[in-house]
């Protein structure tokens, strides 16, 4: 072999294992992937079993089911007549309630219209909201301007941070 044809070599051996590390790359993130829904998405498009979802939206009023041991069952809703009822094993967060923004990640059983969760996130404190859960709200017009993130502390306490001036 030549000086050339080695050095072509190298760089066609070089070229190849960089692409094999970027279709490895490429193929791990499409298996970790999970869309997010919302229940009315899911009343529009419904999604195969088995595939893998991130479903956001309100925990249902009255729907929370405590079960055997740490099960626990309920839905969630965007405010319209569409519910998911959601399974989940395990403990739930401590701020998970009635009426709060929730995002589940899991999957649909195969056998039945029950979203199957393995991790449950509620909201941080009474002006958060997830960012996913809060735009698709924004869209459907069920959010509303001073709800969540938009208060200032300004609006709550007035005079909290500022200090007293004592006249004479």
């Amino acid at each position: 072999m030549t000086r050339k044809q080695k050095r072509l070599a190298v760089i066609a051996g070089g070229m190849s294992f960089i692409l094999a590390a970027v279709l490895l790359v490429m193929f791990a993130f499409s298996q970790s992937v999970a869309y997010f829904y919302m229940p009315a998405d899911l009343a529009r498009t419904p999604v195969a079993p088995e595939t893998r979802i991130r479903l956001g939206g309100l925990v249902g009023a009255g729907s929370v089911v405590r079960g055997a041991g740490s099960t626990v069952e309920f839905s969630v809703t965007d405010g319209s007549a569409n519910a998911v009822k959601v399974r989940y094993t395990g403990i739930l967060p401590d701020l998970f309630r009635e009426g709060q923004g929730v995002v589940t990640e899991g999957v649909f059983a195969a056998s039945s219209n029950v979203f199957v969760a393995d991790t449950v996130l509620a909201k941080h404190d009474e002006t958060y909201m997830p960012k996913e859960v809060a735009d698709k709200l924004k869209q459907q017009g069920l959010w509303q301007e001073g709800q969540g993130q938009g208060q200032g502390q300004s609006q709550q306490n007035p005079g909290q941070g500022q200090e007293a001036k004592a006249t004479p």
